[in-house]
């Protein structure tokens, strides 16, 4: 029982943690992007640099009328939001803090967490063809097209993290992490973060939500807390994108003098800093650009990264 009890409160602890992470995310992406393009914008909220402006849109949200269109499919235009966003809060169950320091060690947690990932695009997917409008539903055709190219690259980038520590579970592949293997792995790490990116429809794979094209794209007709639930959706994202990057790739936790936690807390926000830096700087790709570097880009240097790691593991074999 005591047993038990220790595993329901870190478990707890962790959603905890993580679940505030997304909202540290969104008011970093205000403030930095304020500053990046030199527009401070509101400063008032909550004192000292505005930090309370996210607080007060998510008050803002929660007030506005919850409108579902005549022509919607209601059942599935409500569901939409919650199928977007607890994927990224169940995944976040498994992917480690610290030593010790996970919801859940999973044997198969790099599968687990590739697949849940991917049922969080269903929601954009959901919302576009629910909607009764067509901005919204090719903006659902988008998020179909970006999910069926862009989940090869990333599944084949993890898997020559897997193959390097000879194991599935994340806790054991931070503790199988070496320093060399950062040139070893950097192919893979960065195609696992721009594949991860555009599985988001981040910026500056964002053609789903293209406000210029197409409006808000699956989100259109949401509005009130279906569309807070979306954005906040967004942000775990970024945040499992960053901690899983940084597990991956990283080293997750190993660092010098500063405890384990903290450095993953550092890895993971450096690389949310990456992803407002990439949408303030790059511009949107068109629908053919995006195919291309995915299939003539991305898989062949994910497959270069993944034979060089069996090279790799049969000399050191």
């Amino acid at each position: 029982m005591p047993e038990v009890l220790d595993a329901a409160v870190r478990l707890l602890a962790i959603l905890a943690v993580f679940l505030v992470l997304p909202l540290v995310a969104g008011q970093m992406e205000h403030k930095a992007m304020a500053h990046m393009q030199a527009r401070l914008g509101p400063m008032y909220a909550g004192g000292f640099h505005g930090w309370a402006q996210l607080i007060a849109d998510g008050v803002k949200f929660m007030q506005k009328e919850d409108v579902i269109p005549a022509a919607a499919d209601r059942r599935v235009f409500g569901l939409a939001p919650a199928v977007a966003l607890v994927p990224y809060l169940v995944v976040m169950v498994v992917i480690p803090v610290g030593p010790g320091l996970v919801g859940a060690d999973l044997d198969a947690g790099l599968f687990f967490v590739l697949a849940v990932m991917g049922i969080g695009v269903l929601g954009s997917i959901m919302a576009g063809w629910s909607s009764g409008n067509k901005y919204s539903l090719m903006g659902g055709m988008r998020s179909a097209a970006q999910l069926m190219s862009y989940e090869l690259p990333l599944v084949l980038a993890a898997s020559s993290v897997a193959m390097a520590a000879g194991t599935l579970s994340l806790p054991g592949i931070v503790e199988a992490w070496q320093w060399w293997w950062l040139p070893w792995q950097a192919i893979g790490g960065v195609v696992f973060f721009m594949a991860g990116l555009a599985e988001l429809r981040r910026p500056p794979f964002d053609m789903p939500i293209a406000e210029s094209e197409i409006i808000m794209g699956p989100m259109t007709e949401y509005t009130g807390i279906r569309f807070a639930l979306f954005m906040l959706s967004e942000y775990a994202g970024i945040i499992v994108l960053s901690a899983l990057t940084s597990v991956l790739f990283l080293g997750g936790w190993h660092g010098p003098l500063l405890p384990g936690p903290v450095w993953m807390l550092i890895k993971v926000f450096a690389l949310v800093f990456v992803v407002i830096w990439v949408r303030v700087s790059y511009p949107r790709l068109r629908e053919d650009q995006l195919q291309k570097l995915a299939w003539a880009g991305l898989v062949p240097l994910a497959l270069v990264q993944l034979a060089l790691t069996g090279v790799v593991k049969v000399l050191a074999g």
